[in-house]
C-alpha cells in the first residue's frame, strides 16, 4: 500500500463516491476507472517527481489507463462547459417554498428541479450518478423502475428527468452533493446545496 497526496477537491470526488461504510478509496477508485476489483499484483511506487521506480504496467494495464485518462478528460471537459454558465441553482432556489415541505422527498425535488433549471443543457451530467447496484437518475421512470425494486421514481418537477426517492435523508444527501459537484459547484456550494435538504 502507497500513500499519495490529492487535493481537497479530488478527496471530496473519491468521498462522495464511496457506495458503503468502509469502503477504501482504493476501492473506490478502481470501480470508477473500471479497473479489476481484485487488487493489481503489481505494485507501482510514485515518488515526488512522478517518476515510476518499477515496472511499468503491461499493454493491457496502459490501455486501460489510456481510456481511463479520456474517461477523465471528457468529464473534465463536461464540468467545464458547466462552469461556464453564469446562472446557479441559488438563482433558483425559494427557501420559502422548501420550508413548506412536509418531508425531504419534496425539498429533494424542489433542489433538484432548481439545478436542472440552472443548468438545463448539462443536466443530464446526473444521469451517470448511481449506486452499486442501481441508478439514481434516468430519462425514464422505467429505466429507474428495472434498476432495482421499489425505488419510488418520482419525475423532477418541470424536468425530463426522474429521481429515486426511497432513499434515506443521508443517500439523498450524497445524491446532491455528487449531482452538484458534477455540475461543477465548488465545495463550499455543494455544502450550501446539501443543508438545503
Amino acid at each position: 500500500m502507497k500513500n499519495i497526496e490529492i487535493d481537497e477537491e479530488l478527496y471530496q470526488y473519491i468521498a462522495t463516491n464511496t457506495q458503503y461504510i468502509g469502503e477504501s478509496a482504493s476501492a473506490i477508485l478502481r470501480r470508477l476507472l473500471s479497473f479489476d476489483t481484485e487488487a493489481s499484483a503489481e505494485t507501482v511506487t510514485v515518488n515526488e517527481s512522478n517518476e515510476q521506480q518499477e515496472d511499468k504496467a503491461p499493454p493491457a494495464e496502459a490501455l486501460a489507463a489510456v481510456e481511463n485518462e479520456a474517461k477523465a478528460e471528457a468529464v473534465a471537459e463536461k464540468m467545464t462547459a458547466v462552469k461556464t454558465s453564469h446562472e446557479t441553482v441559488f438563482n433558483f432556489i425559494n427557501k420559502e417554498e422548501l420550508a413548506m415541505q412536509r418531508g425531504a422527498v419534496g425539498r429533494f425535488l424542489l433542489i433538484l428541479a432548481a439545478l436542472y433549471r440552472a443548468h438545463p443543457e448539462h443536466f443530464s451530467v446526473v444521469t451517470e450518478i448511481s449506486g452499486r447496484d442501481r441508478l439514481y437518475f434516468a430519462n425514464s421512470e422505467n429505466k429507474l423502475a428495472e434498476s432495482g425494486s421499489s425505488t419510488k421514481p418520482r419525475q423532477i418537477p418541470e424536468s425530463p428527468f426522474w429521481v429515486i426517492t426511497n432513499s434515506n435523508t443521508t443517500r439523498k444527501k450524497m445524491m446532491l452533493t455528487k449531482a452538484s459537484i458534477s455540475l461543477g459547484y465548488s465545495d463550499s456550494d455543494v455544502e450550501k446545496i446539501r443543508e438545503l435538504l
